[in-house]
């Protein structure tokens, strides 16, 4: 039986989307993210919807992997529903009252609204990173950033900063999963009591996982620095990231669209 796959983690599956460079890829993600928060409305947000979820019907990624991400914003996305959907003293149209708290239809529209903002913001950027592996990502952020080195600024190390930075989501969710499911075996409950005792009951996890991430980072450090890793100065690669006239295409089209998307909605 294969493991599952931790959230954020790269698929390799030959798709379109895949063979994509991922400087196209970064920039059609950013023009995205432009457009959700550009729109003011719900009309621009299935645009985006159509936008992503046709991107990741061509991929080919499971779907049930892309939408994982969510859980983690669980918490995030019922907040923000409920920040923008409680009011105080309500009007007398109210969908649920408690005393002087209530949500009316205006308040639970706007809340939906936002948190269909986040979602799809998550969904476009967990996409990114299934479908592109981490040493493209390294090799892209450095190229983007590269103009940037005539201020001297440390690009090929922030550009690995950022790389380690999204390897270690998957992995650290991996690890805290594992944690749970031992102290489970061992007693554990996390699913009874109020919701202090809930979150008391999560201090055990923490400890090692915490623990483990730290092995996991000085591990990293040593790899690195046994295969004498100086940054980017002089460094060569493997494969050159070449954009194609199929990366242009792709990138001017749906760059395009999106802005227009934008402008218009």
């Amino acid at each position: 039986m294969r493991p599952p796959v931790p959230f954020g983690q790269y698929v390799p599956i030959d798709s379109p989307v895949h063979r994509r460079a991922a400087r196209a890829k970064m920039i059609l993600v950013v023009s995205y993210t432009v457009l959700l928060f550009t729109s003011s409305d719900f009309r621009g947000l299935l645009l985006a919807a159509a936008f992503a979820f046709g991107a990741i019907a061509v991929s080919r990624v499971p779907l049930r992997l892309v939408l994982r991400g969510l859980r983690a914003v669980s918490i995030l996305l019922a907040f923000t529903f409920l920040a923008h959907a409680l009011r105080w003293n309500p009007a007398t149209v109210t969908l649920v009252r408690i005393g002087p708290i209530g949500v009316d239809p205006d308040g639970a529209v706007t809340g939906l609204f936002f948190v269909a903002r986040i979602m799809l913001l998550v969904v476009g950027t967990s996409l990114l990173t299934l479908t592109t592996s981490p040493v493209d990502l390294t090799d892209a952020l450095e190229r983007l950033f590269s103009p940037m080195r005539r201020l001297r600024v440390p690009v090929d190390d922030i550009a690995m900063m950022l790389t380690v930075a999204l390897r270690f989501i998957p992995t650290t969710a991996e690890e805290a999963e594992k944690v749970i499911v031992a102290q489970a075996a061992r007693g554990a409950r996390f699913n009874e009591g109020s919701l202090l005792k809930r979150a008391r009951a999560y201090v055990p996890v923490l400890v090692p996982l915490f623990v483990g991430l730290f092995r996991r980072a000085d591990e990293l450090a040593i790899a690195m620095e046994s295969r004498c890793y100086r940054g980017g100065e002089g460094r060569t690669r493997l494969k050159e990231s070449v954009l194609t006239g199929r990366d242009w295409l792709v990138m001017i089209v749906g760059t395009g669209l999106m802005a227009a998307g934008a402008v218009v909605l």
